[in-house]
């Protein structure tokens, strides 16, 4: 691709952006990657990993709490926020490099800028202006801030992981990802947490007996729970924060956490010069194979706003970068994601709902709830539900879902099955791990309840 300075070059340094560049970069590509602020992007500096981190220290609270029941014996530690903080910037601050050194191994020439449009194949980084063949715009998505009076004295998810204090007491908008996690975290380190949502239940869009036994979770674990409720007004009264609810309440915390969603990053990228066509909030549009409106555009990952999840965003990076420098014979089941949510205790969930399920047709159910092994023993107040949804006249496992500690590892080989188009027989027949929970899985052998039965006769 003579004439042009870069084979491919990739706006952002996130998961989506550095597999892409790197693939690109090893299959022969001349590569560069340019990223304004850090490598890694957001699940590494101020999402999933810094977050799994964070829950991780809230869980050791409970352990030790926990240890008891089992014969051990005295005081329970206590926790320091600022040590935690330290030694979580430690391993991002390596995981940053580590990012870095992937791309130049590779091959690819990296900026430390941010890179604008200023026609369709030509960009400014930092100053330079450096022309492309095809380039990739992976520059992720951002938290928003709700439009209401003082929503200037509350916090965003970014701000969270560098906190100097941890607060006492926390007020957290919202109940998606983001929310429930953050809700968990604190509470486990000894905060006292407000959580308010919109809905009747927390996270929206999962499956109807999975919110409702995180709500339980939530409440059991003493986190305090304002369902169809809103924040109307922040205020700052000295270091502490006043918030009014819509019904008329008013809290009076250290800190607000707005955690209603977030939007992609599009700010600045002079989109509009190269003629590369946005939605209504912002997304980049794309057709099937990434594609922008200008052909020799692509755009991957959250800034798509279409399945927001780290590892989605590296699979399109990497199968893209094939397609367009290698064979392209990688495909990725983008219909059955799998999903966590690290709330404390994890819940996981891969496939359809039984709302989604039930609304195609006859469906089964099979459901089970049960306290694990582990707090017969120390007492503390838990429980693990999981629940198979299976197409009655196919007995196809359409969904799975489980509630409970070790969820998201579990769910992991769940997702395997189902993409492999696994029917109940198959979980029957299979033999269980004894004693887990994951067996569970593989002896739900009575049917709770069946339903479709209305959609499918109309």
């Amino acid at each position: 691709m003579s004439g042009f300075d870069f084979d491919l070059f990739v706006i952002g340094g996130g998961s989506a952006g550095v597999r892409c560049g790197r693939i690109a970069a090893g299959l022969g590509a001349r590569v560069g990657v340019a990223e304004a602020r850090f490598w890694g992007g957001t699940c590494v500096n101020v999402g999933c990993v810094p977050k799994k981190l964070l829950v991780q220290a809230a869980e050791y609270g409970g352990f030790a709490a926990d240890a008891r029941g089992f014969g051990w014996q005295g005081p329970l530690p206590e926790h320091h926020w600022a040590s935690l903080i330290a030694a979580k910037d430690r391993e991002i601050a390596r995981l940053n490099g580590v990012y870095k050194r992937l791309l130049e191994a590779a091959g690819a020439e990296i900026f430390e800028a941010r890179a604008r449009f200023i026609d369709p194949h030509t960009l400014e980084v930092g100053g330079r202006r450096l022309t492309a063949a095809r380039i990739v715009i992976a520059t992720g998505g951002h938290p928003v801030r709700l439009p209401i009076p003082g929503a200037e004295h509350a916090l965003v998810s970014d701000d969270v992981f560098f906190l100097k204090d941890m607060p006492k007491r926390l007020a957290i908008m919202g109940s998606g990802y983001i929310a429930i996690e953050f809700a968990c975290i604190f509470r486990g380190l000894g905060a006292e947490v407000f959580l308010i949502y919109r809905q009747p239940q927390p996270l929206r869009g999962f499956d109807g007996d999975l919110r409702a036994a995180l709500a339980e979770a939530l409440a059991d674990a003493g986190i305090r729970l304002y369902p169809q409720t809103a924040i109307t007004e922040i205020s700052a009264e000295g270091d502490a924060k006043r918030i009014r609810l819509s019904h008329g309440e008013e809290l009076s915390v250290d800190a607000v956490l707005l955690a209603t969603g977030r939007a992609p990053n599009v700010e600045g990228l002079g989109l509009a010069d190269a003629g590369v066509e946005v939605g209504e909030n912002g997304a980049v549009r794309i057709d099937r194979e990434w594609r922008t409106s200008q052909p020799h555009i692509y755009a991957i990952g959250d800034v798509t706003d279409r399945l927001n999840l780290t590892p989605v965003a590296t699979a399109e990076g990497h199968m893209l970068a094939e397609r367009l420098f290698g064979r392209g014979e990688r495909v990725w089941n983008f219909t059955q994601v799998p999903t966590a949510v690290f709330s404390i205790p994890p819940l996981a969930t891969v496939g359809l709902t039984e709302e989604e399920a039930a609304a195609r047709g006859p469906t089964e159910i099979f459901l089970t709830r049960f306290t694990p092994m582990r707090h017969t023993l120390s007492g503390r107040k838990r429980f693990t539900l999981m629940k198979l949804v299976v197409d009655h006249e196919s007995q196809r496992v359409l969904g799975a879902h489980m509630l409970g500690e070790d969820a998201p590892e579990i769910m992991q080989g769940i997702a395997v099955a189902l993409g492999m188009g696994a029917r109940k027989a198959d979980f029957d027949r299979t033999v269980g791990i004894h004693p887990t929970a994951a067996e569970e899985f593989v002896t739900l052998r009575t049917r709770t309840r069946l339903v479709g039965m209305k959609e499918a006769a109309e």
